[in-house]
């Protein structure tokens, strides 16, 4: 798939665009020599996902909001609602793409990344940057060196949660239950894979589709001959029909620990569901960077609430691509220009930069200093692939209605 125009020339602020110009001491064109930069946030407001992407699409205009004013140069934001659905997202894609935008942090969910990134960002040359589509099949992407995430592979995910099933609930035998995507399938199957090179046996492998009206049949396969825990891969919009058949129909038979991992890790899931939902567990991919603390200091000051499970990592993947836009020495930069650029701002070596002192960042690397961005979500170091050289894993619970962090499991 090509443009349907050429890049920078669609006026900002048409008609049934979404543009926020975020200006800073002065403009393009003046003799400071500062420039214009440019990103897009494609995250689901709505459908399956809608529940977690407005606070990780935050995530990512927090940076241009804690820039306002501070430096040198015009930052503009343009969001789109890829609907957690790849049809929605690729349309969503080509209209950041025809707006001008050379990097756009997202799509959130796998199925939606996969599709928007082979037929628009790789096709046009420009830098996507996931925040949370875990799907393996990222890595292995031809993209040209495009495509990039600040979330970890559910490759690390699923032997993290096989871990916690044998270590801490002393699982022999599983259910599962999975969303029928790239998300769902491919982590359930590392999951199974890690389960059984522990020793243990996945006894029922049960899939299913997004946003049904009950999933009580599914359940009811899956929970076949008693397992000794139930996993369960989704997004919260079906999680609530799905807890909710659980816990009116089975519980009571099945009191079993229920393993989940970060599709939903949602704080308002209990609510919705009506049930307290102390039986299940999860994982999710941590906020646990050197400039954690100060990223949700910032998050807070901005939305007045908590952040919660990926919204550290859209801030990094923010913060990196105006960094290696300010990096390339371009007054309005390409895709290629930011691409060719996000190892050197993010991966060692140079003089640190957090969330803390992102502006001066931002003025080192207007200034060809060498500069080593250390997130709030990990040290945002990229491999050979575009993904995270080391991430942390949050084990959490549901307890009394309310999300409760237990530990932190460190992984390279």
């Amino acid at each position: 798939m090509t443009r349907d125009i050429q890049r920078r020339d669609v006026l900002k602020g048409t008609a049934g665009l979404t543009l926020v110009s975020i200006a800073g001491c002065a403009g393009v064109g003046d003799d400071s020599g500062a420039g214009t930069v440019q990103y897009g946030v494609l995250m689901p407001e709505t459908g399956d996902l809608g529940p977690l992407g407005p606070g990780i699409r935050d995530g990512a205009l927090l940076p241009a909001h804690q820039l306002e004013g501070e430096t040198e140069y015009t930052i503009e934001t343009q969001t789109g609602d890829t609907q957690t659905s790849p049809q929605a997202g690729i349309s969503e894609a080509n209209n950041l793409v025809n707006a001008g935008m050379p990097a756009v942090v997202g799509p959130a969910a796998s199925n939606v990344n996969l599709q928007v990134t082979r037929q628009v960002f790789i096709p046009n040359e420009v830098v996507g940057i996931s925040p949370s589509s875990t799907a393996p099949a990222v890595t292995d992407l031809e993209d040209d060196d495009f495509i990039f995430r600040t979330a970890p592979s559910d490759a690390l995910q699923g032997p993290v949660m096989a871990d916690i099933a044998v270590d801490r609930f002393e699982a022999a035998t599983v259910g599962t239950l999975y969303l029928n995507d790239n998300y769902g399938q491919a982590l359930e199957d590392a999951f199974v894979t890690a389960f059984e090179e522990l020793g243990g046996e996945a006894i029922n492998r049960v899939s299913f589709e997004a946003e049904q009206a009950s999933y009580s049949s599914q359940l009811s396969e899956a929970l076949t001959d008693s397992p000794d825990v139930l996993m369960v891969v989704g997004f919260p919009q079906s999680g609530i029909t799905l807890f909710r058949d659980f816990y009116n129909e089975y519980a009571s038979e099945y009191d079993i620990p229920i393993l989940v991992p970060d599709g939903l890790n949602d704080s308002t899931l209990p609510e919705e569901v009506g049930n307290p939902m102390n039986n299940v567990w999860g994982t999710a991919p941590s906020a646990s960077g050197p400039g954690s603390d100060r990223f949700s200091e910032l998050y807070q000051d901005q939305y007045d609430t908590e952040p919660g499970v990926f919204n550290a990592h859209a801030y990094d993947a923010a913060a990196v691509i105006v960094l290696a836009s300010v990096a390339s020495g371009e007054g309005d930069p390409s895709g290629v220009d930011v691409r060719d650029h996000l190892r050197d701002v993010a991966n060692p070596d140079g003089t640190e930069i957090t969330p803390d002192n992102l502006v001066e960042g931002v003025e080192m690397a207007a200034n060809g200093e060498a500069i080593n961005y250390q997130g709030a979500s990990s040290p945002v170091n990229f491999d050979e692939n575009g993904d995270m050289k080391a991430v942390s894993y949050t084990v959490f619970r549901y307890q009394d209605g309310e999300i409760e962090n237990v530990d932190t499991i460190d992984v390279e």
